[in-house]
């Protein structure tokens, strides 16, 4: 059998209350309209042609081939983090001198343990996350083959992912050989998980901070209980823990990770709330065609609207950053992870854009998604967008201390939507007449 190393991403954005009326099981994503495995990823020919053309590169030995491999897919290298718990199905080749390691763009994961299957993940703007296995080793020989996964779907489409495929990281404790001790429990994390409760199972370089995380430790048992004491000491590289010879960084970047957790949140709360308003408009559709309706692409069945409105206020909450866990001082992190992630971001007219990074009490100095700009939220439903923007632009210019967003202050709010009014093209055409009243 196959070995997959992905097992470790998923998302955990809830549906809103409207939704629950018409929630369906997880494997309804395979059913019209969205026929996941059915429906040829817009981007696929692109990915096949990118690896052809870097064919040559390829039949390098095998650190050579990865780093290849993300070059041709645009996938910073700078963004590496490596995790040592045996939680996928490649838990034979892991252990914690020999971790898998993760790459990612803002579209696109790539993985990857010494010795096995690189896997490939890309955002598809109307099927969410599209999960692909990579064998570096036959690139070598010269017959690079590329094939879509529906394996991955048994974690990211069923075991912890509900009624979407979806991507995520999970924080546990492990033993000295990476086996997980879940009776100990296990967390899914997101922006609102404590910063004390993070990286259990991974390592974690570049935090100079005092508060714990779980980060580099392995644990024990005695008896019943839990033998576990937090990692205190500082680290810049990896060589307190591994000789990182094998890899492309010497570093598990702290800056990295917190990025990485949050565009796997958001990112989930864009899948879910296409493929929640696909359904709904095929379900009125069908009413209206049975009811010899006028048929049409606005909502217009109330139980519809619930469903528009609470995945729209869904995606704004996640955007901006709603009940995200603060973080302590000492977040220092990579300065090339961090050049690389802001590079080509679109900036106001004051210089401001969405990936600057804060890092003293938050990760972002402006707290709406950079993802905002992604091929899968310009290319979510219109009515669905449109009814985001609405809930965006209501949330930015309001100056109410009880408001669901005061925690945002005003000079913060007036930045972010400068930004997007200035830069983004739906806020352009939908916030234009606002902006000059």
């Amino acid at each position: 059998m196959r070995a997959r190393i992905l097992v470790f991403l998923m998302g955990s954005a809830a549906w809103g209350s409207g939704v629950s009326a018409h929630a369906q099981s997880s494997s309804d994503f395979e059913q019209p309209p969205v026929s996941y495995s059915a429906t040829t990823p817009r981007g696929q020919s692109e990915l096949e042609a990118k690896l052809k053309s870097a064919a040559l590169s390829l039949a390098a030995d095998e650190r050579g081939a990865l780093k290849a491999l993300l070059a041709a897919l645009d996938v910073p290298e700078e963004s590496q983090m490596l995790v040592f718990s045996k939680t996928s199905l490649q838990r034979r080749r892991i252990n914690p001198e020999r971790p898998r390691a993760l790459y990612f763009s803002d579209s696109v994961y790539v993985g990857w343990v010494p010795g096995g299957l690189a896997e490939i993940i890309m955002i598809d703007p109307q099927l969410g996350p599209v999960f692909y296995a990579f064998d570096l080793r036959a690139a070598q020989r010269g017959t690079p083959k590329l094939e879509r996964d529906g394996d991955c779907l048994r974690c990211h489409g069923g075991t912890f992912v509900r009624d979407i495929p979806g991507v995520f990281a999970r924080s546990l404790f492990t033993n000295e050989e990476g086996e997980p001790l879940l009776r100990h429990g296990t967390v899914l994390v997101d922006d609102a998980t404590p910063f004390n409760q993070r990286w259990g199972g991974w390592y974690v370089t570049g935090y100079h901070g005092t508060e714990p995380h779980r980060g580099n430790v392995l644990s024990s048992e005695k008896g019943d209980a839990l033998v576990f004491e937090a990692f205190t000491q500082h680290s810049d590289t990896l060589t307190k823990f591994i000789d990182p010879t094998d890899y492309l960084r010497g570093t598990s970047d702290v800056v990295a990770l917190l990025v990485f957790e949050h565009q796997m949140t958001v990112q989930n709360s864009f899948t879910r709330a296409n493929f929640a308003c696909r359904r709904m408009m095929a379900y009125q559709r069908g009413l209206q065609d049975a009811y010899k309706e006028p048929v049409t692409e606005d909502p217009v069945y109330d139980s519809v609207k619930s469903v528009f409105a609470s995945t729209a206020q869904d995606v704004v909450d996640r955007m901006l950053f709603l009940n995200a866990a603060p973080l302590p001082h000492g977040v220092i992190g990579d300065d090339a992870f961090q050049k690389r992630f802001a590079h080509g971001a679109p900036a106001s007219a004051s210089g401001h854009t969405l990936k600057e990074l804060q890092l003293w009490d938050r990760l972002f100095e402006q707290r709406c998604s950079y993802l905002i700009y992604s091929p899968m939220f310009l290319e979510l439903p219109e009515t669905l967008k449109t009814r985001i923007f609405e809930r965006l632009q209501s949330a930015l210019r309001s100056r109410d201390p009880q408001d669901r967003y005061a925690y945002l202050p005003a000079a913060e709010k007036q930045r972010i939507y400068d930004i997007l009014v200035e830069t983004h093209p739906d806020a352009k055409r939908l916030w234009q007449p606002a902006a000059g009243s």
